[in-house]
């Protein structure tokens, strides 16, 4: 990674220490996505940023990803590796609103954006769904009678958020894991946002404690030791730990 990429990526980090989830997942993208505008990136279907957040993460980290979880029926804990790549660029274009007709109900309807996570991230407790309801749904209507998102009942909801998925798929990754050791299934939910932060936090906190080491070795600044390359850092590190 060239100076310039860690420098930008050290910054993003430490902007996102005091930023939320959605905060973190919106620098992440302006990273994967240079040049859009805030207004852009919080536009878009969550799949197609997801999509692009899979691209991101093969680029900085490899395209290998793994995955850990708990059996949900035995102490076993289940691992699971695929490739990123598989992800990256796999979310088709959704094109015009969505729709779902139901035992007399009609609805139209957009997949979420990132702009109506943040919505639902800023209502009051309890009220998150509803915001986010209120937002995607376009028009809805019970037997030809016009109605409002929060009077949609619970069937037309799951409805609409398989219909969503469907159609914007990288939004709602979930994957399926069969325990060795007793059988069960268990389900993965990835979100790529938080998990490419979290490879990012270790990532950061692993080069600042590289930068501290050699600073304190040899008197060089932050951007002196960014502009080695990994193999000459690791063996001056080598060399400090031999001393």
């Amino acid at each position: 990674m060239e100076l310039a990429g860690q420098a930008a990526l050290l910054a993003t980090w430490e902007a996102g220490l005091a930023a939320g989830r959605t905060g973190r997942a919106l620098l992440l993208h302006t990273v994967a996505r240079p040049g859009a505008g805030a207004e852009e990136l919080l536009a878009v279907p969550l799949g197609e940023r997801d999509a692009e957040l899979f691209g991101l993460r093969a680029a900085l980290f490899g395209e290998r990803l793994t995955m850990r979880v708990a059996c949900p029926d035995c102490p076993e804990e289940l691992e699971l590796g695929f490739d990123a790549g598989q992800l990256a660029g796999a979310a088709p274009p959704v094109t015009g609103p969505l729709r779902v007709e139901l035992d007399g109900w009609r609805v139209g309807f957009r997949p979420a954006t990132p702009g109506d996570l943040a919505a639902a991230e800023r209502a009051p407790e309890g009220r998150a769904r509803a915001v986010l309801l209120e937002r995607c749904v376009l028009s809805a209507e019970h037997d030809g009678e016009p109605v409002t998102a929060r009077q949609l009942p619970e069937p037309v909801q799951r409805r609409m958020a398989e219909a969503a998925s469907a159609a914007d798929p990288c939004a709602d990754v979930r994957l399926n894991l069969s325990c060795p050791g007793c059988g069960g299934q268990a389900l993965a939910e990835l979100d790529i946002a938080s998990y490419l932060w979290e490879e990012l936090d270790d990532w950061a906190r692993a080069t600042l404690l590289d930068v501290h080491l050699l600073a304190t070795a040899y008197g060089w600044s932050e951007p002196e030791v960014l502009a080695l390359s990994p193999l000459r850092r690791r063996y001056y590190l080598e060399l400090c730990a031999d001393a």
